[in-house]
């Protein structure tokens, strides 16, 4: 073994010097590297965001009750390292010396909130602060609005329940406080000792208890694990910020499924080249195996000299890989910190794990087959060099790297969707390209024959050269699709994030609008310089039945002690509006609007397409509302899609006028103002006291950095992708350059004319190069297709500029790269060419 040791060793280090390894080096340094900065970063990034949004639910975890849950509970927290707090809230009246108002009412403990401020202003609508203060004993906090509603000054008292308390803060901003713009009382903060002065949480009362709890992942996974057994679906509710469905929790999952997708094609990418690279490098010691081969070496001897040598590249590799994916993500972060919140004291182990097993697995299954083949080189060679190998199974080399590329993309995602959709685009794509190549060659055999110029002499080259040039065309095609992919859905991706918060998006909302109101509303904006929005009427309203057929309607403490009987309904009251007009974001998928009924006809009504799914309602059913003492019939007569992440008002129902032509609505709006006019609320709003005002300033701006911080760390990751397909574009280039070399020599010795022989190869690299740019276009769009409908839940759509664009830049691109690469066998004389045959 000393002595394979030493011959493998001393190879390695006389093809180091030649150059031979150094693609397969620079792609197995690529796969690693990238692997490890785009998971590290990601990880990181997700991380950091994760972090930040976690203020959303004010810990990391959070545990939703109906009922106080066993103190036993708690104390069990604190042995799993765990951080917790507690929250009680209720509905109450909230009383001043004059008028009275109902308030959200929140009683918490000392260590509320764990993520996340409370902030106070100094005055009623003023500039919050954060404060790392609490309600004291005996002390409220109140929401600006409430000032207005019971006419009371800070420092004054209010009465709650049986208690009076001294409003000592004004209360702009709690991290978990929601977005509800429907029925949306102002928040009183209290002391949770103080919660059994005020007996509002006797019999009759709807009481919530919310349980918070920070610490280590696995801590607090740990900790799940234990409480999961004891906890009752119908009473507990376990969430973190990843069971978030709002438009920051969906903005995270896009980010972290996009990060995962670019992560995917640079491997792809990477072992494409290694690959190319392997077979490059197997063909060229065809020669040194036979003549080890016919010294007595046997075949064991040759396999454990380049499997060994494999080793050293594969170990070489990683080691390079690692370091270079490490300073590569750190320096980024370095130049990102002010902009993307990325601790660089985080380290996950996982990324590093899942880089080592990439390196491994491109260089060993990426180069099986070529070694495979350079095994079964028979001795007889040196004397016939026109004999290669014993071993010509297509089937084994595309299998292999096929499970291969399968094979990482699933371990590295953990997502089969994603996975299956990605390669099968790429077998799609191969298929196609194999029919293009007969094309090719069809086209090559007419352009080929005539008067010698640099195009006929290209269309030559690609019909002489049809399984090499066929084998180039599909890894420049799966190469370019992929970068396309990736660009495409960072376009698609930012522009829709940007699209979901224009300049200009709301971040005031104004409901409980009476009519009378609404005129004046109108005219006060005006007056002000205010841009509002439209009003929409709103009413509350039970949702009893479909068909006449009764459903379960759960809304107070005491209908949860009901059997559950009839069919499944919202478990709530509906927040109903009424008009002709479909609202921007939505979408008829299915039936026709409401502007289409007749006279004579039922009342049309329109359902969100997602919850009538879950309700199981079709078109034709006629769905029962009880609004106060009216009762609401309608029928079914469209399904909406509806675009939750715009900042506006968004309904399940929406019924027709005529359906509710006696109720007397209230109405909702809301307008937008610069942070620079904050301080003008108050005199704006002074002449509706009776309204509720409610305030999304703050997470509008938190989405807006969350999105410009994933913006950038997607332009980061496109980078590392273009790299790793100018790798494999380059790998290719290299591979085609020994029988080049044949060529370029007899046209030489046959008079050829540099300047023909440069622009025949330039040719065919345009032509090549056009070819897999217009088929890379077309398999885009499949996946594409698949990867937004199927996985980024987003809005598909066709990218004809990219069919235009995509052959151009291949074109040139592939060119350019040719060029280069063969820039330097394309200036040597016709004797420097013969010497290097020899």
């Amino acid at each position: 073994m000393s002595t394979v040791f030493q011959l493998a060793w001393r190879l390695f280090k006389h093809e180091a010097k030649r150059g031979e390894l150094t693609i397969i080096l620079l792609a197995i340094v690529l796969s690693v590297g990238s692997v490890l900065s785009l998971s590290l970063f990601s990880e990181r990034l997700q991380g950091a965001l994760t972090d930040r949004s976690a203020e959303f639910i004010a810990a990391d975890r959070q545990l939703r009750s109906r009922e106080l849950v066993d103190d036993d509970w708690l104390s069990k927290a604190s042995e799993f390292n765990l951080n917790s707090a507690y929250q009680v809230s209720t509905r109450s009246m909230v009383f001043g010396a004059k008028e009275l108002a109902l308030a959200d009412l929140r009683a918490v403990d000392a260590n509320y909130p764990l993520k996340g401020s409370i902030k106070v202003a100094l005055q009623a609508f003023g500039v919050p602060e954060a404060t790392t203060e609490s309600p004291k004993s005996g002390e409220v906090w109140i929401d600006s609005r409430l000032f207005q509603l019971v006419q009371v000054e800070l420092g004054g008292n209010v009465d709650i329940g049986d208690a009076s308390f001294k409003i000592t803060k004004v209360l702009s901003e709690i991290p978990d406080a929601g977005f509800s713009v429907f029925n949306t009382e102002p928040i009183v903060l209290m002391s949770t000792e103080d919660l059994a002065k005020t007996n509002v949480t006797g019999p009759g009362s709807r009481v919530s208890y919310k349980y918070y709890f920070t610490g280590e992942t696995s801590d607090l996974d740990d900790y799940y694990d234990w409480l999961r057994p004891q906890l009752n679906r119908d009473v507990h509710r376990w969430t973190s910020i990843e069971d978030d469905d709002s438009a920051i929790g969906r903005s995270i999952a896009r980010a972290e499924q996009f990060f995962l997708l670019a992560s995917l094609l640079a491997i792809v990418l990477a072992a494409v080249s290694i690959a190319v690279a392997a077979q490059r490098y197997s063909q060229r010691h065809y020669d040194p195996v036979a003549i080890m081969k016919t010294l007595g070496a046997g075949k064991s001897m040759v396999q454990r000299i380049y499997l060994l040598q494999i080793c050293f590249i594969t170990l070489l590799g990683i080691i390079l890989g690692v370091t270079a994916g490490f300073i590569l993500q750190q320096v980024v972060v370095m130049f990102l910190a002010d902009i993307v919140e990325v601790s660089l004291d985080i380290w996950h182990w996982r990324p590093l794990a899942i880089a080592i097993f990439t390196g491994i697995i491109c260089s060993v299954l990426f180069s099986l087959y070529p070694l495979l083949q350079l095994f079964s080189v028979p001795p007889l060679r040196v004397l016939r060099r026109d004999i290669n190998t014993t071993l010509s199974s297509k089937v084994l080399q595309f299998s292999t790297s096929g499970i291969a590329v399968f094979l990482l993309m699933w371990v590295y995602s953990q997502d089969l969707m994603i996975s299956a959709i990605l390669f099968i685009s790429g077998i799609i794509l191969v298929v196609l390209l194999l029919g293009v190549t007969h094309v090719l060659i069809a086209l090559g055999r007419k352009l080929g024959s005539g008067s010698m110029g640099s195009w006929t002499l290209a269309w030559a080259r690609i019909r002489r050269r049809a399984m090499g040039n066929s084998v180039q065309l599909i890894s420049f095609s799966i190469t370019i699709m992929l970068l396309l992919v990736v660009l495409v859905m960072r376009n698609d991706m930012v522009e829709q994030w940007r699209d979901q918060l224009p300049e200009g998006t709301p971040n005031y909302f104004v409901s409980n609008v009476t009519e009378s109101q609404r005129i004046g509303l109108e005219d006060q904006f005006a007056q002000n310089n205010v841009t509002g929005g439209g009003f929409y009427p709103v009413a509350r309203g039970r949702f009893v039945a479909i068909n006449d057929e009764k459903i379960r309607t759960e809304v107070t403490k005491e209908d949860a002690e009901v059997a559950n009987e009839g069919r499944q309904g919202l478990g709530r009251e509906a927040n109903l509006t009424w008009g002709t007009e479909l609202q921007t974001g939505n979408k008829i998928v299915e039936g026709e609007w409401l502007d289409s009924w007749q006279e004579g006809e039922p009342y049309p009504l329109s359902i969100e397409s997602q919850i009538a799914g879950r309700l199981g309602v079709k078109l034709g059913d006629e769905l029962t509302f009880n609004i106060g003492s009216e009762v609401i019939k309608s029928t079914v007569t469209s399904l909406r899609e509806v675009n939750w992440q715009t900042m506006q008002p968004n309904f399940y129902f929406v019924l027709h006028p005529k359906a509710v032509e006696n109720f007397v609505p209230t109405y909702i709006t809301s307008f937008s103002l610069d942070e620079s006019r904050k301080a003008e609320i108050t005199s704006l709003m002074a002449p509706f006291a009776s309204v509720t005002l409610f305030d999304v300033d703050a997470r509008i701006n938190q989405l807006r950095e969350i999105i410009d911080q994933v913006s950038m760390a997607v332009e980061f990751i496109l980078i590392l992708v273009l790299i790793a397909g100018a790798l494999v574009l380059i790998a290719q280039v290299q591979a085609s350059m020994d029988e080049r070399l044949q060529e370029l020599t007899i046209l030489r010795t046959l008079g050829a004319k540099g300047w023909m022989i440069r622009f025949s190869v330039i040719n065919e690299f345009l032509i090549i190069g056009f070819v897999a740019g217009l088929m890379a276009a077309i398999a885009n769009e499949f996946s594409l297709y698949m990867l937004q409908t199927q996985v980024f839940q987003m809005e598909a759509g066709l990218h004809l500029e990219y069919w235009v664009i995509a052959p151009i830049v291949g074109a040139l691109t592939v060119g350019f790269l040719g060029a280069i690469g063969c820039w330097r066998l394309l200036s040597l004389n016709t004797g420097e060419l013969l010497r290097k045959m020899v």
